[in-house]
């Protein structure tokens, strides 16, 4: 009788260890970062996914339970599970990764109003064929609810193993790198030359001159932290390659999307929170100006814009040429 009632105890004790921490979401006890735009260490972010299509990296994503990961529509070159494979608790790509976990995919949903031509809705879930065992390597992040406010001017992060530049190679260390977010009304106001670009509520945007993602980094996290728990509040979407000024990258808002995600991951363990931004959000009140050239000299207008259009046009045929040609 004792023998039963002692392995009765470890049972329980194990069990509701791992469920302890997957409601513990947003929790990385080995992310001691203040600063950003350098190499992540192992354990940093331990939601990070790399998912590869064909054995070689293509996006990110993140991990919000032990069987679900978030990622961008957008990565997804075909919804044929065999395709892909997940690591997690990755740090190199060229390795070695000592705390590694390699998982194959069942399911993939990518949202039903998902354009390719404007990048709305751009989310898409993938269901892994086994259940991820949490450590602190591994974990879960906590998602934006739907009463989140994310305001103008918050400090945020963005991780990935993208290119360091447009011209320059990806990166083979995990990069970490600390940006503002731009409220919509002003990304909005730095998209208006390019036309094939709305912003619309379901994306929220973020970055600054020579900080932000590129390609190679879709479908990873824009992640805040509140108190001691990070909260992905967007994923890698588009923008003019690569962190340029006028031009703040454009994430998926993941709070639009909590009704839609809880219902295709239903009895699964993901944890919504709320991030609020402290005071007023100057947002509000932003007023697009003209741009001077703008009014001074219609056909360099036009020129312009055709050319940054013609450029992010390009720049979304790069990142599907370059995920097609690593295969």
């Amino acid at each position: 009788m004792a023998a039963w009632t002692t392995l009765i105890l470890l049972t329980w004790m194990v069990l509701n260890g791992k469920r302890a921490k997957a409601q513990d979401c947003g929790m990385a006890p080995l992310n001691t970062r203040i600063v950003g735009g350098e190499n992540a260490t192992a354990g940093s972010w331990p939601w990070q996914v790399s998912i590869h299509f064909r054995e070689s990296h293509t996006c990110g994503g993140t991990v919000i339970s032990d069987q679900w990961v978030l990622t961008a529509a957008h990565c997804i070159l075909t919804s044929s599970p065999a395709e892909w494979t997940l690591y997690f608790g990755r740090v190199t790509q060229s390795g070695p990764n000592v705390n590694e976990e390699m998982r194959s995919v069942s399911t993939i949903i990518v949202h039903p109003d998902y354009n390719d031509t404007l990048f709305d809705n751009d989310i898409a879930l993938m269901r892994l064929s086994n259940p991820l065992t949490f450590t602190d390597f591994i974990r879960p992040i906590c998602l934006a609810s739907n009463s989140s406010q994310v305001y103008n001017s918050t400090l945020c992060w963005t991780t990935g193993w993208g290119r360091f530049g447009r011209d320059e190679p990806p990166a083979d260390v995990l990069q970490e790198v600390q940006i503002p977010v731009i409220g919509n009304n002003e990304c909005s106001c730095r998209y208006r030359p390019v036309q094939e670009a709305n912003i619309s509520g379901n994306m929220i945007c973020a970055g600054q001159e020579n900080k932000g993602a590129c390609q190679g980094d879709s479908g990873g996290p824009l992640q805040c932290k509140s108190g001691s728990k990070w909260i992905q509040t967007g994923i890698t979407s588009f923008g003019v390659p690569c962190a340029r000024a006028e031009f703040p990258e454009v994430y998926a808002r993941v709070s639009q999307f909590q009704t839609w995600i809880k219902d295709k991951v239903e009895g699964a363990d993901v944890n919504f929170v709320t991030f609020s931004s402290t005071g007023a959000n100057p947002d509000i009140s932003f007023e697009c100006r003209a741009n001077p050239q703008n009014s001074t000299s219609a056909p360099a207008t036009t020129s312009r814009a055709s050319a940054i259009a013609t450029e992010l046009t390009l720049s979304a045929i790069l990142v599907f040429v370059q995920q097609i040609l690593a295969v």
